[in-house]
């Protein structure tokens, strides 16, 4: 299992939310870009950015910084946030994003997006399914950088795409997002039995090495961190396992 760091972009400025709400967020005082030099520097190979302008407006904001990143050798970069249509996701392969990742239309527009994984190929596409539990326990998604719920379950999205030949989903547990409270073993263990073909990345709650270690003794490809990152609450030696270059 690898480690992917995450920045979050808000105004060309490095931030983090809580739990995805946009009236409680930190701001870093880092440069976007050399974070993710630093990053790179560490031994990570990938890295997870996400455009808070376009998740909450529909329209890319840090499209320039995203490409200087991009652009940065030994590092590849998947990038979500606010991408509604194929413009918007050939857009940022062309910028030189190695992966683009779609959240909200994979529920919205399951037809358009997986016409787009059979069209950019399966490892250019992570889909990203945020979730939080109903009263039964049942996974159900959250759309619109979590200002809207649907119906709809993670089981339900996911089998949906299995024919588009789906290969990367990533899947946050809203309530676990930046509380630094460790990240939801139970749903990663369904997940992984549930779709053992899928390769899956795990965000929201991780905030130490025991909790990567246990990510991936469940048989995830990646953890995604960003806070416990950023706050240095991972001590460099004992994410070597984890960072593939390091």
């Amino acid at each position: 299992m690898r480690l992917i760091p995450a920045i979050d972009l808000k105004e060309g400025r490095c931030v983090r939310l809580f739990q995805g709400d946009f009236d409680a967020e930190t701001r870093y005082a880092v440069d976007p870009l050399a974070l993710a030099g630093h990053y790179r520097d560490l031994g990570a190979d990938w890295l997870h950015v996400v455009d808070l302008d376009g998740a909450r407006d529909g329209i890319a904001g840090n499209g320039e910084l995203i490409a200087r990143m991009a652009a940065l050798a030994g590092l590849k970069l998947q990038v979500g946030g606010g991408l509604r249509d194929a413009r918007s996701v050939q857009a940022l392969l062309a910028a030189g994003v190695s992966r683009v990742v779609i959240g909200s239309a994979a529920v919205t527009h399951p037809q358009e997006v997986s016409q787009w994984i059979r069209d950019a190929g399966p490892e250019r596409l992570t889909l990203a399914f945020d979730v939080r539990f109903d009263a039964a326990g049942l996974p159900r998604l959250a759309t619109h950088g979590w200002r809207s719920q649907s119906a709809v379950s993670l089981w339900e999205a996911v089998a949906t795409f299995e024919t588009a030949g789906l290969t990367h989903v990533l899947c946050t547990d809203v309530s676990r997002d930046g509380a630094l409270n460790g990240p939801n073993l139970d749903l990663y263990e369904a997940a992984v039995k549930r779709f053992a073909n899928i390769h899956w990345q795990a965000s929201g709650g991780i905030r130490d090495i025991a909790d990567l270690t246990a990510l991936q003794s469940l048989g995830l490809a990646a953890a995604i961190s960003g806070k416990a990152l950023l706050e240095q609450r991972l001590p460099r030696e004992e994410l070597r396992p984890f960072l593939p270059n390091a």
